[in-house]
């Protein structure tokens, strides 16, 4: 194939920008707002861009630590070029450059699930958008804290500690502030407290025309304990005199049943599912060691990994022990049966905490005993998935 890859320059970057507004059919805002902070990768034919994508090197919290990640997004290829592989080896391209910058994990968010499936990623959860009357907002929840209008910055550790109790959210960089501002000019945030406290819930919201009006857009719902969500939600239904509808954002919302326990008729709020965010692991070794985890478990598991092409398995011990594991390749006695065996994507699913029984891991085909994939979920199943930022 007669294609380089470089990294790009401003004049390539801006060449790239004018191919993403056509292989995607409108613009891509974030090819110029992220550009400044992004390893930019392109694909060059006879030194004209055909291809590229960029990569934020932002840590995410699994296990509660943050651990070396890159965010991958605005990837594509000009459309005369497509059905030649050449999205394959940029994404290798891609990958290559952020582990060399000490990434053990990529993330992306794409439409083409079964396709970045095949290069070694897998979806942890899925992911919703949820419409929701305002009035019902308003009936659902009682007013019993202090609302503080402030600055992303001033909350930016409240936010940490609060992701921290998920597994996915980006431990979110200086310049997160500023492009978030440049994406939503009119976004506002503001922090929730019980009198006399410190604050203990962050919410950003901002408001978008629609063809019947506005809506209240949300953007960040962060709540350390239910009377906080109570409060949240009780202030968005405050605006029921201005917006008819809150939309809580695909990022906008944690998993689980915040949102519909607190509604009085679950019938006034409309999903809408979205295209999934998706996780490779790219040094299983190091980013095991780098996670946290539980601090009561202490368990030795053989695994069995399957490499990208399924032409074989490597072995694997897994050690977990006083907070801390080991992957040590190798390490079980020769002729030993491997206690679990998984593919690429399904060890990245696994670190996410994605599989929540055996009978899920079992049906997304990890092979096992019950009791054991029972051990191994429990090392990763006590945060849910989250991702809580889009790119």
């Amino acid at each position: 194939m007669d294609v380089e890859f470089a990294e790009a320059d401003d004049a390539q970057w801006a060449e790239y920008d004018a191919l993403a507004r056509r292989a995607y059919g409108q613009p891509v805002p974030d090819v110029t707002h992220l550009g400044p902070y992004a390893d930019r990768r392109v694909a060059l034919r006879r030194g004209r861009v055909v291809a590229g994508g960029m990569a934020v090197l932002v840590p995410q919290w699994f296990g509660g630590r943050p651990v070396p990640a890159a965010s991958m997004g605005c990837g594509c290829v000009a459309p005369e070029e497509r059905g030649g592989r050449l999205a394959a080896l940029l994404a290798q391209e891609r990958v290559r450059a952020v582990q060399e910058q000490g990434a053990v994990l990529a993330t992306l968010w794409t439409a083409s699930n079964g396709y970045v499936r095949r290069l070694g990623w897998d979806a942890p959860a899925q992911v919703f958008s949820w419409a929701v009357p305002t009035a019902a907002l308003k009936q659902a929840a009682t007013d019993t804290m202090e609302i503080t209008h402030s600055d992303t910055a001033q909350l930016a550790d409240l936010r940490d500690r609060l992701a921290g109790r998920w597994n996915g959210p980006w431990q979110r960089p200086a310049w997160w502030g500023t492009w978030q501002q440049e994406r939503h000019p009119d976004l506002e945030t503001y922090a929730f407290a019980s009198r006399g406290r410190e604050p203990s819930g962050v919410l950003a919201t901002a408001t978008q025309r629609t063809p019947g009006g506005r809506q209240l857009v949300v953007h960040d719902f962060w709540a350390a304990d239910a009377p906080t969500a109570d409060a949240m939600l009780a202030f968005l239904g405050r605006h029921h005199g201005r917006v008819p509808t809150v939309m809580f954002e695909r990022t906008g919302l944690p998993p689980g049943p915040v949102l519909q326990q607190r509604l009085a008729s679950v019938g006034t709020a409309t999903a809408k599912a979205w295209h999934p965010w998706m996780l490779r692991v790219l040094d299983p070794v190091r980013a095991v060691e780098l996670r946290g985890w539980p601090g009561h478990l202490d368990d030795e598991i053989v695994l069995d990994l399957a490499d990208l092409e399924g032409a074989g398995f490597s072995r694997h011990t897994l050690s977990i022990g006083a907070g801390s594991a080991r992957l040590t390749p190798g390490g079980a006695q020769r002729g030993r049966t491997a206690d679990v065996t998984l593919t690429m994507g399904q060890f990245s699913l696994w670190y996410a905490g994605g599989y929540r029984s055996p009978a899920t891991a079992a049906l997304a085909g990890l092979r096992g005993e019950e009791d054991v994939l029972a051990r191994l979920l429990a090392a990763t199943a006590d945060r849910e998935p989250w991702l809580a930022d889009y790119f």
